[in-house]
């Protein structure tokens, strides 16, 4: 006869083994990326326009968003809490391929464009901008279910 906190400890185990493997994801979330519509900024006359403010993604899913600027205005992009809650994959600008942890930031100084790729891996919603330009509308949001 096994002792009862032997039972209980099986029946814990066994338990929490189950849970774990059903919250697991099956196979490569970087592969096959969903891609975002592209966002522009600098659009219009005054070039403080952007193309998309509002993008509805996913925990455990993976996406491409690529980013364009016009050029008609500096921009700073960020989302620093969107970047603090997602598995960053890559960057992509021209003809390099940028491999980080994380990302802060990034900056177009005169027209071109970026490609990002990751997968949120946290819900909420989160801001992104031009950083010193969200109050003449180079701003949006990242709604992560």
């Amino acid at each position: 006869m096994k002792p009862p906190f032997a039972a209980a400890f099986a029946a814990t185990l066994a338990a929490t083994l189950a849970l774990a493997g059903a919250a697991h994801a099956k196979g490569d979330l970087t592969v096959k990326p969903t891609e975002l519509p592209e966002l522009t900024v600098g659009l219009g006359d005054s070039g403080y326009g952007v193309s998309q403010k509002k993008y509805e993604l996913e925990t455990g899913k993976s996406y491409s968003l690529s980013i364009k600027s016009t050029g008609k205005k500096e921009c700073a992009f960020q989302s620093p809490g969107l970047f603090q809650n997602i598995f960053l994959r890559k960057v992509e600008s021209g003809e390099a391929e940028v491999k980080a942890l994380a990302l802060t930031e990034i900056e177009f100084e005169e027209a071109g464009d970026a490609e990002i790729f990751f997968v949120p891996i946290k819900p909420g919603s989160f801001a992104w901008y031009c950083k010193g330009m969200e109050e003449r509308g180079m701003s949006g949001e990242f709604i992560v279910k």
